[in-house]
């Protein structure tokens, strides 16, 4: 469904609206709990991939230092080859910073979408109390009205 629920009265238009298609409320939280877990679950997977980024930049960072030119006489090309091997080296701690930042901002568009998630369904829950509630004073109301029952009176043994 792709209408937002907000609160709002059971005399409001939306309210009526929901009622009148016959969606019982109760199936609307089972779907948007669904649709929490997984928000939750996608969350997960990109504060996950943002860790495993992180931790490939590292590794990447460190292979770049541990290829430094050591004070000993070594022959110039090993020079030349460990100098090309740090500058792809540092080319990929470059594309890894990207893809660090990438995964941050996937991990921000994830908290944002649970929150909103979220959001939807404390509001379902909002509404079922809402209803609860309503149900229960109507019920108070009808007993109130209803008209005294016979009642069985014995005598005094």
């Amino acid at each position: 469904m792709s209408c937002r629920l907000t609160m709002q009265s059971p005399s409001s238009p939306a309210y009526l609206v929901m009622s009148k298609r016959g969606v019982p409320l109760d199936r609307i939280l089972r779907v948007r709990t669904l649709q929490l877990g997984l928000v939750r679950a996608e969350e997960s997977r990109a504060q996950e991939k943002l860790e495993s980024e992180g931790a490939l930049k590292g590794r990447i960072t460190q292979l770049a230092t541990s290829v430094a030119p050591e004070q000993t006489a070594a022959e110039a090309f090993s020079f030349v080859a460990a100098a090309h091997y740090r500058d792809r080296l540092n080319q990929s701690a470059a594309a890894a910073d990207i893809r660090v930042q990438a995964a941050a901002e996937n991990v921000e568009r994830a908290a944002a979408a649970t929150r909103e998630a979220r959001r939807d369904q404390s509001a379902i829950e909002k509404l079922l109390a809402r209803n609860s509630a309503l149900a229960t004073l109507q019920e108070m109301r009808a007993l109130e009205e209803a008209p005294p029952g016979r009642k069985v009176r014995h005598d005094p043994c």
